[in-house]
């Protein structure tokens, strides 16, 4: 299975062109098949029966991805590291010997496209009468998150992806979710294009893939958010995170020094229980950071988004020492070439 896998995340990445839509949708439907499926003990389902937004992870190594921007590259560097000079991450995937949680952010090439995306917004202006810049973003964006979709369906039980506040493709204001905008209307000119040329069944569809995804994840001795946990949410509240929708902006929107004070020790505290100890710690990204990592939250908050570097952070079971744990793994030209 994962040498069919492998070959399917590589031709994702060299195909130079947006994906089919078609082909695509197969690939979403799938997806969204996988997430309902999912249920206790893993997956807690909502007071409405639906998956609802906190993950029980399992008692295996881990290693915790933070935002990805459309980073194919840095994806595929993830599936094929060997920790250890051991079996790739694919592998062990598969064989439930490790497991991964992605902390979301799958849509938007940042600071490296910057200029990209002044081009894009020009033929945004200019109703896609031309459109080869966003057709470069499109392609990176939704690339990205087909090799997220194929992990998640081939092995749902050791990968999750949280969502983040890119994952909003209809550019909605409502269910926590808020219009985005950061180098051009990156929001609005995503869901523009996607109507104009993939269609509406096509955002429909995606739209209710990352209605799938979950907020929270729940680890041995640690927890996963994409943004600090603006404050404390309780077990009730994050599994029912539609009734809530403050959670979902809590756990994706919060800016640096937007949080209550305390509310990543209690969150700690609560979802760890007696497995609570003082180096404890919650992982996410939302935010750039330079190096490998920054501390906030008295050091209980660890952000390890580096668009520039490919950073995870790697859990062992042997406690959390952040030095040893945040680590870069490092360019392989052969991952991306084949050669």
């Amino acid at each position: 299975m994962t040498e069919r896998l492998s070959r399917d995340l590589v031709s994702v990445y060299r195909r130079k062109s947006v994906p089919h839509p078609g082909n695509y949708l197969l690939r979403v439907r799938e997806a969204i098949e996988t997430y309902e499926r999912e249920g206790e003990p893993e997956r807690p389902r909502s007071s409405t029966g639906r998956p609802g937004g906190l993950v029980y992870l399992y008692d295996l190594p881990t290693i915790i991805v933070p935002d990805l921007h459309a980073r194919m590259d840095f994806f595929l560097h993830v599936m094929f590291f060997r920790p250890d000079n051991g079996p790739p991450v694919i592998e062990r995937l598969a064989d439930g010997s490790l497991q991964v949680v992605c902390v979301g952010d799958g849509f938007h090439a940042e600071a490296r496209a910057a200029d990209r995306w002044k081009r894009a917004y020009h033929e945004y202006l200019g109703n896609y009468e031309r459109h080869r810049a966003m057709d470069a973003e499109m392609r990176e964006s939704l690339g990205l998150m087909e090799m997220v979709m194929a992990v998640k369906t081939a092995i749902p039980k050791t990968f999750h992806f949280l969502k983040g506040n890119h994952e909003n493709i209809a550019n909605e204001n409502g269910e926590g979710n808020y219009s985005f905008g950061k180098f051009a209307y990156e929001g609005d000119m995503v869901t523009r294009y996607v109507l104009q040329f993939l269609g509406r069944e096509f955002l429909e569809t995606y739209y209710r893939f990352e209605k799938e995804l979950p907020v929270l994840a729940v680890g041995a001795d640690f927890l996963v958010t994409h943004a600090e946990p603006r404050t404390f949410y309780p077990r009730e509240m994050v599994i029912d995170y539609y009734e809530y929708p403050e959670v979902i902006y809590g756990l994706t929107w919060t800016a640096n020094d937007a949080a209550d004070e305390g509310s990543v020790e209690t969150m700690l505290r609560y979802y760890l229980a007696d497995r609570y100890t003082p180096e404890s710690r919650i992982f996410g990204g939302h935010r750039p950071v330079p190096g490998l990592y920054h501390l906030r939250a008295g050091g209980k908050y660890v952000q390890i988004h580096n668009p520039d570097k490919f950073i995870v952070a790697r859990m062992n079971g042997t406690g959390i020492d952040v030095d040893r744990d945040v680590l870069e793994i490092p360019y392989d030209d052969s991952i991306v070439t084949g050669r």
